[in-house]
């Protein structure tokens, strides 16, 4: 049966469950704080299953009690703003899960007319939606868009883990004229660093540089295969920005700009990601306006 419950911390999360003798058969807690909620759970059952919740009745004083349920056990918790399950290996508990991954496949929406651009972003391996970003420009900035080319306006591109919650990043662009300068903002307010695009390049690609102007990376390939590389300042691929992908999300692929991007490397490095996925998508609303 499915159980939904609503932490005192505000996430809402489901699972599908077997009840053993009308109660939890393991342990579970939230996805976000980690607390228990196992009450609420057994407490629905009860509700489903037209009984009051059962009692706990100590066993024999020689027989061992039976050891507690696991904590967490062996459930898919889902939150409700996503009905995929969680992958295995889906960052769990505190923390920013949307940044704590490694591989985005982003998908673009389509419509016939539109001013500003929005983008599904899904975990490729489950399907999973995980986050969208938007495109949000100041009012004045997206109407004068009718008269002039928006490649040289100011915009602003917010990175949302659940919409109407505050972004995880942002990407900001000023005036543009000859060449494109992109700040990415974290979550906290921090300056991550920036983007600048080159002058001259075979294949496009841009400069990347840290909140103190020094250059750390750089993201080059071809325009025409939307194939490219986020090098480190020794040449080490840390990171590529690709429409090519064997896995799920090529099932979620249309005649849209819709393309993955993964991070390489061991243990993820939540302003790494951010800035990745933020090269990404400056690669394809930003830069790729200007061709």
């Amino acid at each position: 049966m499915e159980i939904k419950i609503q932490c005192g911390c505000g996430t809402k999360y489901k699972f599908d469950v077997e009840p053993v003798n009308g109660r939890m058969p393991v342990g579970i807690v939230c996805p976000s704080c980690g607390n228990s909620g196992i009450a609420d759970a057994n407490q629905q059952i009860a509700q489903k299953l037209g009984s009051a919740p059962p009692t706990y009745s100590p066993p024999p004083a020689s027989v061992p009690p039976p050891p507690s349920p696991p904590v967490g056990g062996s459930l898919r918790i889902n939150r409700e703003v996503a009905e995929a399950p969680v992958a295995d290996d889906a960052p769990r508990g505190g923390g920013n899960s949307l940044l704590d991954r490694k591989i985005f496949l982003v998908k673009e929406h389509v419509t016939i007319i539109k001013l500003t651009d929005t983008y599904d972003i899904f975990d490729p391996a489950t399907g999973q939606l995980i986050g969208v970003a938007k495109e949000e420009p100041p009012v004045w900035a997206k109407w004068l868009r009718l008269a002039v080319e928006k490649s040289k306006l100011p915009t602003a591109i917010n990175i949302y883990e659940v919409e109407g919650m505050p972004p995880v990043a942002s990407i900001k662009r000023g005036f543009t004229f000859i060449r494109s300068k992109i700040d990415v903002i974290a979550g906290d307010g921090r300056k991550l660093g920036y983007f600048k695009s080159k002058l001259l390049t075979i294949g496009g690609g841009f400069n990347v540089f840290d909140h103190a102007d020094q250059q750390i990376a750089e993201v080059k390939g071809n325009w025409r295969g939307w194939d490219f590389q986020f090098l480190d300042k020794s040449g080490r691929e840390i990171g590529k920005v690709t429409k090519k992908w064997a896995g799920l999300g090529k099932e979620l692929f249309t005649s849209a700009d819709n393309y993955v991007i993964s991070l390489s490397g061991g243990r993820t490095d939540p302003d790494a990601a951010a800035l990745l996925l933020a090269a990404g998508l400056a690669v394809d609303i930003v830069y790729k306006e200007d061709e």
